[in-house]
């Protein structure tokens, strides 16, 4: 069983995921193997605010290249969780 700290990687601070913070929408990428329900009680038991839904993307690294050297980024999942109207992750507030 996995803990909180190790299902919530790091937030997503792009223009689109601060957009959606108006609708109460915060986006993190996660652990590549946690589900909604891992993903809700880490969020709730974390930042104390009561989700309502949560949604997942799996990403696949894009190919790079530097030189004649070629790479591939990682892959990674993406869930994007909203919370309940009134409250906020004070993690997100100065942006």
């Amino acid at each position: 069983m996995m803990e909180s700290r190790d299902i919530l990687l790091e937030p997503i601070m792009s223009e689109k995921s601060v957009q959606g913070m108006e609708e109460q929408h915060y986006s993190f990428i996660v652990h590549p193997s946690a589900n909604k329900i891992q993903i809700r009680k880490a969020v709730e038991q974390l930042f104390k605010v009561h989700v309502v839904s949560v949604r997942t993307q799996n990403y696949e690294g894009k190919p790079k290249r530097l030189g004649r050297f070629e790479g591939k980024r990682p892959d990674f999942k993406k869930a994007i969780v909203t919370i309940k109207t009134g409250e906020n992750i004070p993690m997100f507030e100065g942006v």
